[in-house]
């Protein structure tokens, strides 16, 4: 190994052989397993195994922004803010450049399978594009010229990110969601995505997502992590509900955060810009590339559902089973 590198502090073990055969029976876009990562037991593919290091030693910026989120928090409605805030509301670029590639998905490739992978390629004409698609996003960021500044997007965990990002004091914005919603959307995003491939009811994906077995989980371990480092100057937490009842408020406190405050006109442009009706409508936020290549399933839910809308909630499937409702709510109380 590179004597530069910082070792991995944390160990990586198969999950027991029977709860992987289960996972990989209803998890269909995984093809090889998974793993659970250090004393919370964050869970992942099992190519995590062997990439673990190089996300580790990545090398930050001080100008990168990070978003460090639970999947499925707002974190594509908030990158897009932060994108556009930080970049003096360029609205003809944002739409002419998907959010992905302007806002890089760092760890994305974790969840194409080498399996998956050679199917899409067969499905494809064009394989630049899965190529691209499932190529590691650090190397894609590395490559970017020092005058360019970086918008990076994460789901690991605060003690799983590169310790150059705290080190370098590179800002991030943390999203907090109601963990009921989370997994309700999460759950459609495992539908959606072939990658995922998720053919199970929710009941059962309820059960994965309280016990951790699911990518990027557990919830708990994640959020209290990002509420110890709150307090630092160069991280800003957000809650995905306040957010839906103040949407103004919290995009100035962004603009201050990043040192590019709007004015009163420009808000008001932005928050229609942001509103629910508008972002699905927009191709460059709603996935619309990845459905080119074959990557979502047809007949699922959105990419963008209800999210933005705080007159929507996001768990009809625990109104419709109340011995499930009762059970996600003792398990909330529990961790309080």
């Amino acid at each position: 190994m590179d004597k530069l590198q910082v070792k991995f502090p944390y160990d990586i073990r198969d999950v027991d052989a029977e709860t992987n055969a289960e996972l990989l029976e209803y998890f269909k876009g995984e093809s090889t397993g998974f793993v659970q990562v250090g004393p919370e037991g964050y869970f992942f593919p099992h190519k995590y195994k062997a990439q673990a290091k190089h996300y580790y030693n990545f090398k930050a910026r001080p100008d990168d922004i990070w978003i460090s989120t639970v999947p499925r928090s707002g974190t594509t409605w908030t990158q897009e803010m932060i994108w556009l805030l930080a970049n003096g509301l360029d609205y003809d670029q944002a739409q002419q450049r998907p959010l992905t590639d302007r806002f890089p998905f760092f760890e994305g490739s974790l969840v194409i399978d080498d399996a998956f992978k050679a199917e899409l390629l067969a499905e494809n004409k064009d394989a630049g594009c899965v190529e691209h698609i499932s190529r590691p996003r650090n190397e894609a960021l590395d490559s970017l010229p020092s005058t360019q500044r970086r918008f990076i997007k994460t789901h690991f965990p605060f003690s799983l990110m590169p310790p150059s990002v705290f080190e370098n004091k590179c800002k991030i914005i943390y999203v907090e969601r109601n963990p009921k919603d989370v997994a309700v959307s999460y759950y459609h995003l495992n539908r959606l995505f072939r990658n995922f491939g998720y053919i199970g009811d929710f009941e059962r994906y309820w059960r994965y997502f309280q016990n951790g077995l699911n990518s990027w989980l557990p919830y708990y371990s994640h959020v209290k992590e990002a509420k110890g480092h709150r307090k630092l100057p160069n991280v800003l937490f957000l809650k995905y509900e306040d957010m839906l009842i103040d949407l103004r408020g919290t995009v100035k406190r962004i603009g201050d955060f990043l040192g590019c405050m709007p004015n009163e006109d420009e808000i008001e442009k932005l928050l229609n810009h942001l509103s629910i009706k508008n972002f699905r409508q927009n191709k460059s936020v709603n996935m619309n590339q990845m459905s080119a290549v074959g990557l979502l399933n047809e007949g699922e839910a959105s990419f963008v559902r209800r999210g933005g809308d705080p007159n929507q909630s996001d768990q009809q499937e625990f109104l419709d089973n109340p011995n499930l409702l009762k059970m996600a709510n003792d398990w909330i109380q529990q961790n309080l």
